[in-house]
């Protein structure tokens, strides 16, 4: 079977408690799944897409956890390589409101993903795909996994794929330099570019007017298709079929900011498949708002509550 969507990368237990409490004070925490291109696909698997993740997990009840979750919102996760030698990556969360951050401590070196290369992939899923993506965290978990994101693009490009490919800059993964070198290369085999304005910034030293930063992405990777998101202001794009803008939503007060990128691009995806990236960023915006305020990371809403927030129709209390 073919796939709408299939997602490459890394999965992790979450622990984390609830803002208002410290990790080092919390009596008891709670567990979930995460992983940009598993909420990625889950995303898009609850908005009715047909989705698969490629990864590798340990046999083990961690391992375990972690597929069945991401399995209940729909994703194919059959070609899942289990391994008994490595470990599951972990990370740790401590919410909070503004002006404190949320904090992240990432547990994850030696994981079983961390250790994939090519040989471990299934490429007939990859390259049956309709589209196909990769974040920028995948190749920054070690040699091997850059070598296995170049190899995704150069065989899914190959085979007629459309490509996309989200920044997602993590400097506690490596260098702002190395990512873009690396983000440069593989997007010039992509059909999407994705990025925050900040990651814009920091990584590609691009700033100024959104407009500008969209054309500097262009330029820079070739992609002949660029996202870039603005947080609550919204986003803008250029694609062959032209450019625009969309406003977000207004941000009175985030139950839980993390996952929320990740619904964006769900949404710009779905809208790539249907030849409409200016509806595909509309949609996103929908879907991460909503996800701000959902715990844990991922969008766990239907198709319907997406609709109603864009047709402008949802209340402050649903009764």
């Amino acid at each position: 079977m073919s796939h709408d969507i299939v997602g490459v990368g890394e999965a992790m237990l979450r622990i984390w408690v609830p803002a208002g409490e410290r990790l080092e004070d919390a009596a008891t925490y709670r567990v979930s799944v995460a992983g940009a291109e598993a909420n990625v696909a889950m995303a898009a698997a609850r908005m009715g897409a047909r989705t698969a993740w490629l990864s590798a997990l340990p046999d083990s009840p961690l391992g375990r956890r972690a597929a069945r979750e991401i399995a209940s919102h729909g994703v194919d996760v059959s070609r899942v390589r289990w391994t008994g030698e490595a470990r599951m990556g972990t990370y740790y969360v401590e919410l909070s409101v503004p002006p404190r951050p949320i904090t992240v401590v990432y547990d994850r070196a030696g994981s079983a993903a961390s250790l994939m290369g090519p040989a471990d992939i299934d490429w007939d899923v990859v390259e049956s795909a309709r589209l196909v993506h990769i974040s920028g965290i995948t190749p920054a978990l070690s040699p091997s996994c850059r070598d296995l994101s170049f190899e995704v693009v150069r065989r899914a490009a190959a085979a007629g794929a459309l490509v996309a490919l989200d920044v997602n800059f993590r400097r506690m993964l490596w260098s702002a330099g190395e990512c873009r070198d690396v983000v440069a290369e593989l997007g010039r085999g992509a059909g999407l570019v994705i990025a925050t304005a900040e990651d814009a910034r920091d990584v590609f030293g691009i700033d100024g007017p959104p407009e500008h930063v969209v054309d500097g992405l262009r330029d820079l990777t070739g992609a002949p298709r660029v996202v870039v998101t603005l947080g609550s202001a919204g986003a803008h794009w250029r694609g062959p079929e032209g450019r625009g803008a969309a406003a977000g939503y207004e941000d009175a007060g985030a139950v839980d900011r993390i996952g929320a990128g990740d619904a964006f691009a769900a949404g710009v995806l779905l809208g790539l498949l249907e030849d409409d990236l200016e509806g595909g960023v509309r949609r996103g915006l929908a879907m991460a708002a909503l996800k701000l305020g959902i715990h844990g990371d991922q969008l766990t809403v239907t198709p319907a509550e997406v609709e109603r927030l864009i047709a402008g129709h949802e209340r402050e209390v649903s009764r």
